[in-house]
């Protein structure tokens, strides 16, 4: 499989002296084409700052992060959100919606910025929208609609055209059972169709979608496994 997403022995600190705080400590992780990784472990072990790191919009203290083999700290600020318009979706916790957008509009956003015609990028976000069902919002401004809904917009914006790289922090969380259900079969699809995937989630029922589970305790994984085996990686987590 061609890996789409390799972190190399990447750490990352904040603060100094009395303050510090190691996020993740010498982290090597990746995911390949065609592959879902679900990272899991309890809150403040670094599954965040992974993901913030993997999408380029934060940057290691040491170590390298590689996209598609494009080392993310020589692109620039230019170079790395050019990547995130055109091969890396996001799905963040607060959905950073745009609130003076509708849902369409917030779709549509990253094909356009990357040039894309108005109309064919509108297109893609209905059906981007419609897959996560929700194509009667379209014209909905945020405001508009329930954190539920928002989510799936931003869930829509994350999958909307070629991309490559599907980071998901939490993408169920506003979301019922049915409907966060759906939502994974989604993000399965798109891996089976040969992107890569990287889904946070502290739900077992959840990972059990992934390809691979990764813990993570303390900044350093613990453990990896695969899909079918998440008890036996909580069960080394009560440990």
């Amino acid at each position: 499989m061609t890996t789409i997403l390799k972190l190399d022995a990447v750490s990352r600190v904040h603060g100094e002296g009395a303050t510090e705080v190691t996020a993740l400590n010498a982290v090597t992780f990746t995911a390949s084409a065609g592959e879902l990784v679900a990272v899991m472990g309890p809150s403040g072990s670094g599954k965040s700052t992974l993901l913030t790191l993997a999408g380029g919009l934060d940057s290691p203290s040491s170590g390298t992060v590689l996209v598609e083999g494009a080392d993310l700290a020589t692109l620039g600020n230019q170079g790395r959100a050019r990547l995130r318009r055109t091969a890396i979706g996001y799905v963040f916790q607060d959905f950073n919606l745009i609130p003076a957008l509708t849902a369409a509009e917030n779709v549509s956003l990253p094909l356009e910025l990357d040039g894309v015609g108005v109309a064919k990028a509108r297109a893609a976000a209905l059906v981007a929208l419609g897959q996560v069902g929700i194509p009667d919002l379209a014209d909905r401004f945020p405001d508009e609609m329930s954190g539920g809904q928002q989510q799936r917009v931003a869930i829509a914006r994350a999958v909307v055209g070629d991309r490559r790289l599907i980071l998901a922090d939490e993408p169920t969380g506003a979301l019922d059972t049915e409907t966060g259900e759906d939502i994974l079969r989604l993000l399965r699809l798109r891996c089976d169709e040969g992107a890569a995937g990287v889904l946070v989630t502290h739900e077992p029922r959840h990972a059990a979608w992934a390809d691979r589970v990764v813990f993570l305790r303390d900044g350093v994984v613990v453990d990896e496994s695969g899909g079918t085996s998440v008890d036996a990686l909580l069960d080394a987590d009560r440990v």
